[in-house]
């Protein structure tokens, strides 16, 4: 029977890896991988014989059509990641969509997760949480990205990459300077660090290196009490109704009006002014 499976494979010390996962990548007719060079290293280390190919973002079309003619054939194949989970911050979904859409059966073998291995660790709430991945490189879509998520009581988990490191921690730091974060590398390595505190000690400890920066990142953002946040006077009416009020009762001009409502709302001027305009 043809099976695609998803197996799930160790984020750094190789013990953590299942033995069904083992059999699996053993059984198998052909290991699509990122970079046959790494998993041919948890190869070896378990004597596991089976062909390498390549599946990583850059031939993932090609390497799709590949795998659905091998599906066809009758053939079992594995699909790993470097390290952790298939399809998590890596290419791989497309895929699975089309395997399913071609009555293929799919099966997940689970294993390591970077960024439940930190959450876990980390002493931040776990009873909800929205994984992020990577952030936009950008320095305004990230801030984009990071003010949305803050507002929220989950706790927020991203990938980062050590070199940029630093400016998306002072890009936390610059929302809310008092916020307790979690950040983690190295995870489950000899030399794996996770650190809680304030958003702005552990930016300290990256600029005098108590925290490397070296190997991957993850990142946990501790969400905020909804429940307990200011409620605004102006909660409940709308934007038009918000600008008129400080137009009549405040005797401002109306373009006073809609710089103070664009504050009030963390809204951009020009959206204001367009939505005001737009309503009048």
């Amino acid at each position: 029977m043809s099976i695609l499976y998803l197996v799930g494979t160790p984020i750094g010390n190789l013990e953590d890896i299942t033995y069904r996962a083992v059999r699996t990548l053993i059984e198998a007719d052909y290991i699509f991988c990122e970079d046959t060079r790494v998993t041919a290293k948890l190869c070896q280390h378990y004597q596991i014989q089976t062909p390498l190919k390549s599946y990583h973002e850059h031939n993932k079309d090609k390497s799709s059509e590949q795998i659905l003619k091998l599906l066809e054939e009758g053939k079992q194949v594995a699909l790993v990641s470097d390290a952790g989970c298939p399809c998590i911050s890596d290419p791989g979904y497309e895929l699975v969509n089309q395997a399913r859409e071609n009555d293929y059966r799919v099966e997940t073998i689970p294993g390591p997760n970077a960024a439940i291995t930190a959450l876990m660790t980390s002493g931040l709430p776990s009873y909800k949480f929205v994984f992020l991945g990577f952030l936009p490189r950008h320095a305004k879509e990230k801030n984009e990205v990071l003010q949305k998520w803050m507002g929220r009581e989950s706790t927020s988990m991203i990938y980062e990459s050590p070199y940029r490191i630093k400016q998306t921690v002072r890009a936390i730091a610059e929302i809310d300077p008092e916020r307790k974060v979690a950040i983690g590398r190295e995870l489950t390595k000899k030399f794996e660090q996770v650190e809680t505190n304030q958003i702005e000690i552990i930016e300290q400890m990256l600029e005098d290196a108590t925290i490397p920066q070296k190997g991957e990142f993850v990142i946990l953002i501790e969400g905020v009490d909804e429940s307990s946040q200011e409620i605004h006077w102006w909660e409940g009416i709308d934007l038009n109704q918000h600008v008129e009020t400080y137009i009549n009762e405040h005797d401002m001009s109306s373009k006073d009006a809609i710089k103070q409502v664009a504050l009030d709302r963390k809204m951009k001027k020009r959206d204001v002014y367009e939505s005001y305009h737009v309503q009048e």
